[in-house]
């Protein structure tokens, strides 16, 4: 291990490898989450870098887990005993064609930034989420994230063109298309976006832009029953034009914990309705689009679909409003809780919600339950509290949400992946020729299973 250090250190110098206490400060998510002790954090500022690093622990047999922003929520960045590979000096977007509409960028490169920087060339770059001041896209790519937009934009994968990837042997893969067309032969970019670092770690990306929206509505609506929720997402899809950017749904538990002290949002819509919809429009022409979308909500409200609703009539009020729904903080107001992050049809939702619920109760009866989540996509987010830390309390949770997910053919994993906390359910979601191939292209791309060993598929033993 010494002679591994020694080396890593000569090729890219001392300040490039941290070690000990050094490496320990760093070995956490950013949202405080241990990352295990890892032998050493690398922290290379190249693709040769990176190149370089991965030669040489493919030689030692030395593990390897690639580190982005850390905002993961399934422990698929957690490095004890192996070497941590963080990417954060790899920041800088490399170039952006504004008439390609195009942007190429470093895995390290920070959502935010490459968002803003599309935005001051007149361009936009649709992903959003939560954590778009932390997380960094060779994460996004590497956990094909979701988020606000998928209804209108897609995953990660829909957003990216190509990719450069250094392999567990350190062979670089540079594949940095720029076309949207190019069917010539397989499409190699989508084994590794998704694939959580296990079978290539990403070092530069291009991503495809879109127009700017010139314009922004966005409303509050409150809904009384759960039938009314397709009802009105579907109007909305239908009358706004193909503009519909996001259908944002919030059970009443998690809108009370965002408008009710000590959150700071207030609500915009009264409580004691079941369901609240945070709905957004991106168009062309602010004038026209408004009146469009209010004429949608009016004949929402004309024909029942929603019993309340409040337009923004500011970029104030609808920061206000994005605010509730980013309000993720609150929930730890009910530690220990457990996340779960899953998709199903929407016609199952209400029945799904409704199951967990009564057999938390039957179980735990303090226990606590909040969902959101972007319904327009089928990704909800469930929230389970039962006041039990421990295992024993996990597991069983676990068998409860995931147990009522799998019998109407559900995902387990939306858009957070699998990491270390999912894995003991991947088969609950893929079938066994499908896991079989999963562990083929790992065999084949890492013979030696340095890369981020163990996540999504559990390890199996390597001559």
């Amino acid at each position: 291990m010494d002679d591994l250090i020694g080396n890593l250190k000569a090729a890219l110098g001392s300040g490039a490898v941290l070690e000990g206490a050094d490496a320990l400060a760093k070995s956490h998510s950013a949202t405080a989450r241990p990352l295990g002790t890892p032998i050493a954090v690398v922290m290379p500022s190249s693709t040769r870098d990176v190149s370089t690093i991965l030669r040489l622990c493919h030689a030692a047999r030395q593990p390897v887990v690639p580190w982005g922003g850390k905002t993961g929520l399934v422990d698929g960045g957690m490095a004890d005993g192996a070497l941590a590979l963080s990417l954060e000096r790899m920041s800088g977007i490399e170039e952006i064609d504004k008439l390609g509409a195009t942007m190429t960028v470093h895995a390290g490169c920070v959502l935010q930034t490459v968002c803003e920087a599309a935005d001051a060339n007149g361009l936009f770059f649709p992903l959003d989420l939560g954590a778009r001041g932390s997380a960094t896209i060779g994460g996004n790519i590497s956990t094909n994230a979701g988020g606000n937009r998928v209804i209108r934009y897609g995953m990660t994968r829909d957003m990216v063109l190509g990719l450069e990837v250094v392999l567990a042997d350190g062979t670089v893969l540079s594949s940095l298309n720029r076309l949207i067309k190019n069917n010539a032969g397989y499409d190699l970019k989508q084994l590794f976006i998704g694939s959580e670092g296990t079978l290539g770690v990403v070092t530069r990306a291009v991503l495809r832009l879109r127009p700017r929206p010139v314009s922004q509505c966005a409303a509050f609506a409150a809904v009384d029953a759960f039938d009314r929720l397709p009802s009105f997402l579907r109007r909305m899809e239908w009358t706004l034009g193909g503009t519909l950017s996001a259908f944002e749904v919030m059970w009443e538990d998690f809108y009370k914990l965002v408008t009710t002290s000590p959150a700071k949002g207030r609500p915009p819509i009264r409580h004691g309705h079941p369901y609240y919809v945070l709905v957004e429009a991106l168009g062309s022409e602010q004038a026209e689009d408004s009146t469009r979308f209010e004429r949608a909500l009016t004949s929402a409200l004309e024909d029942g679909d929603v019993v309340d609703a409040v337009i923004a009539k500011s970029q104030a009020e609808r920061d206000q409003m994005w605010a509730l729904r980013d309000d993720v903080g609150q929930l730890v107001r009910n530690f220990p809780i457990f996340l779960f992050d899953v998709s199903l049809w929407i016609v199952d939702m209400e029945d799904y919600v409704a199951q967990i619920r009564q057999a938390l109760a039957a179980r735990w009866p303090g226990s606590t339950l909040v969902v959101f989540g972007h319904l327009g996509d089928g990704n909800l987010h469930v929230i389970v509290g039962v006041g039990d830390a421990g295992a024993e309390a996990r597991n069983a949770v676990e068998a409860i949400v995931y147990g009522v997910l799998r019998e109407c053919g559900g995902s387990i994993s939306a858009e957070h992946c699998v990491g270390l906390e999912k894995r003991p359910y991947l088969g609950w979601s893929r079938s066994a020729e499908e896991i079989a191939l999963m562990r083929s292209l790992k065999q084949m791309l890492d013979p030696r299973n340095i890369l981020n060993p163990g996540k999504v598929l559990a390890p199996v033993a390597v001559t």
